[in-house]
């Protein structure tokens, strides 16, 4: 919004010679000024004044670090495409989720690279309750209880297929899908995940899951819905953390959403808040802030953003050559998600930026 001007500033153009006809007593006069009541540019003068109007403020509670998970012992694997981000065995895994707390970051976010031999059309693995996030459940929580610990509740790291969901032909298959998310969630809930977090994008899976949820004793696990989730083309990175990249067969665009669409999105939340969602998420992340402006205008729900791997490698690949400063546009990008009304944002630049908040408070 505009703010109204009372008046409108008086804007008097500059003649030469009305500076050499000036007397020489008036040399100390005020010259060539506008007649401006309202200078927006006072409250920006020093760097105390622009801490005391700042409309927005980022910190490390407002992140929550992804961490992909990996087989193996004082194992960090580099992922070419996400520079500075490994995939960890699970006593690193530990390790770095001890770093989150000692940052002040609030939850880290699980998600596993799946032995391509455990992986098939039926995701049983997911179900396995001694699974690699399981096992990385139960191994964090035993050494940070305090520090929240979210899942992933989606197919696609244990299909042979790579979707989220179960393949009959080309088809995604709904509701044969819900209900073996159902048991995912079960699993981890078991295994000690704080929030369940189903972004596999099929209908009716948040009513599901959380009366499954109920009727076994977690009322007070929370569900965050990937409610807006988009058929993007900045989720390449990730896949090749997970191992899905190279076994993806065709494409999501059946169950995510079309990029085009945002009142789409609005229906896509209020049916997600309507069967218990207590936190709901925009996915990607600055490519949909109008979105995530509108998400959080029209329901006034937590809303979470996913900063998604594509994102974190731009910025990181021109960084790395040079091409913007690299720490600056880190904290742009998070506090851009808080200006458009998110409350949390999911990055991989957590401990980075979380460090970096820290040196600059």
């Amino acid at each position: 919004m505009i703010w109204p001007l009372t008046s409108k500033p008086k804007f008097e153009p500059f003649r030469e010679e009305q500076a050499t006809s000036r007397a020489p007593a008036q040399a100390g006069a005020k010259q060539n000024r506008l007649d401006l009541s309202l200078r927006l540019r006072r409250n920006r003068k020093a760097e105390w004044s622009r801490r005391l109007v700042r409309e927005n403020s980022l910190s490390a509670a407002d992140l929550i670090w992804p961490i992909f998970l990996s087989e193996g012992e004082n194992l960090r694997e580099s992922i070419p495409s996400l520079p500075g981000v490994e995939r960890l065995s699970i006593d690193e895994a530990v390790r770095a989720a001890a770093e989150a707390a000692e940052l002040g970051i609030p939850a880290i976010a699980l998600f596993p690279n799946t032995d391509p031999a455990l992986r098939d059309e039926k995701a049983s693995e997911a179900l396995n309750p001694n699974n690699l996030v399981c096992r990385a459940l139960h191994a964090i929580k035993k050494e940070l209880p305090q520090l929240g610990l979210i899942t992933d509740v989606a197919l696609d790291p244990y299909t042979s297929h790579g979707h989220d969901g179960l393949l009959r032909g080309e088809e995604i298959l709904n509701d044969e899908t819900v209900f073996v998310l159902i048991e995912q969630a079960l699993n981890q809930a078991r295994a000690g995940a704080d929030i369940i977090a189903p972004s596999d994008m099929m209908d009716g899976r948040v009513g599901a899951i959380r009366a499954a949820l109920d009727a076994h004793g977690f009322e007070a696990v929370q569900i965050l819905s990937y409610a807006a989730k988009y058929a993007s083309a900045f989720y390449g990175p990730f896949r090749d953390a997970i191992g899905t990249n190279a076994i993806l067969i065709g494409d999501k665009r059946t169950y995510q959403m079309d990029p085009a669409n945002s009142d789409e999105a609005l229906r896509e939340v209020a049916q997600d808040i309507d069967e218990g969602a207590d936190i709901v998420m925009v996915k990607p992340g600055l490519p949909y802030l109008d979105v995530i402006f509108q998400v959080k205008d029209h329901f006034g729900l937590p809303t979470f953003a996913y900063q998604v791997s594509g994102e974190y490698a731009m910025i990181m690949a021109a960084a790395n050559n040079g091409w913007i400063d690299g720490d600056k546009a880190m904290l742009e990008s998070l506090l851009a998600f808080k200006r458009a009304g998110a409350d949390a944002v999911l990055t991989y630049f957590a401990p980075r930026a979380a460090k970096k908040l820290k040196e600059l408070a």
